[in-house]
């Protein structure tokens, strides 16, 4: 079968039509100019959508919480998207994309789109091509487009940057509120989930967590996250969830929401810039970085030298 051509795939895309929204994040994902048109169509659409981070370690059962707030929110007649970014194996450069295992009961639902999106090594969680995949999302008109991360560890706090809220998962046996803290992840934490509470310590860790947000910098503008208990196994603790997501919203107002979307649009230029410097350093100056390990050249000076090439 031939592939659309542009102009009737753009069309397709507007009119809300689920496989060219899959072939437009294809395109996005690879990098390929065809998308261009695509996601200047989906930024004239966006800003509707509650776009929310999901993240937190690995086995804090993201994406069974995911897939519980999908079920509420369908409940509740809002269309949901889904962009569950996993893990790269640093040998293949492939991924399991195993997040749509857990998703399987949605996938004859013409409201929920769920794709998966490979990190490629990324360090913050998201890959550089993650901005416009959400773009497309939100273009696409779903009231909810959920970002799910592949799980952080002390820097890797991407997701803040690219969302309108973060819901943070822990568990009772993910230690306590101050380690927590010192991970660097209370502080991008919108609303916080205790999930699995029905093992024990659960209450323990919603009172530690909730001290814990007391040690930080704040004033009277700061808003302490809330901590709201799940068994997202059960669908246990969802709706909660999902009126302290919106009560941020509200906290927010639309200045604060343009402030959050204005910061979103600098991580991703940034983050093509830095993507389009390295490409650059590799065609201009394959050798470059071998000078450096070598001491040839300090970083330095090779930084400088790929700034000068980029110009």
């Amino acid at each position: 079968m031939t592939a659309p051509l542009p102009a009737a795939l753009e069309s397709r895309y507007r009119s809300g039509d689920l496989r060219a929204l899959a072939r437009a994040v294809t395109l996005a994902e690879a990098g390929l100019p065809a998308a261009r048109p695509l996601l200047r169509a989906a930024r004239e659409r966006a800003g509707r959508a509650v776009v929310l981070g999901v993240t937190g370690s690995p086995g804090s059962g993201k994406s069974t919480l995911t897939d519980a707030l999908i079920a509420a929110l369908r409940a509740r007649g809002e269309r949901v998207a889904v962009l569950a970014v996993d893990p790269s194996s640093p040998y293949s450069g492939g991924a399991i994309l195993g997040d749509r295992i857990r998703m399987l009961r949605h996938h004859a639902d013409s409201g929920v789109f769920v794709r998966s999106l490979a990190s490629r090594g990324a360090l913050g969680g998201l890959s550089s091509r993650t901005m416009g995949v959400l773009a497309l999302l939100e273009g696409a008109g779903f009231d909810w487009v959920i970002l799910e991360t592949v799980g952080v560890g002390q820097s890797e706090v991407d997701v803040a940057a690219a969302c309108d809220h973060t819901l943070l998962v822990v568990t009772p046996a993910g230690g306590d509120g101050v380690q927590a803290f010192k991970a660097g992840i209370m502080e991008i934490a919108d609303v916080i989930a205790v999930n699995k509470a029905d093992l024990p310590g659960a209450d323990r860790t919603v009172r530690e967590l909730l001290a814990a947000q007391g040690l930080g910098h704040h004033d009277e503008h700061t808003w302490f996250a809330p901590v709201r208990k799940t068994v997202a196994s059960q669908g246990e603790g969802v709706e909660a969830m999902i009126e302290a997501v919106l009560g941020h919203r509200a906290w927010l107002g639309e200045e604060g929401l343009l402030r959050r979307r204005e910061a979103r649009a600098e991580y991703e230029v940034r983050s093509l810039v830095q993507e389009r410097l390295f490409q650059r350093a590799r065609a201009v100056r394959p050798d470059l970085y071998a000078q450096v390990a070598r001491g040839e050249l300090d970083a330095d000076h090779a930084a400088d030298e790929l700034l000068r090439s980029a110009l």
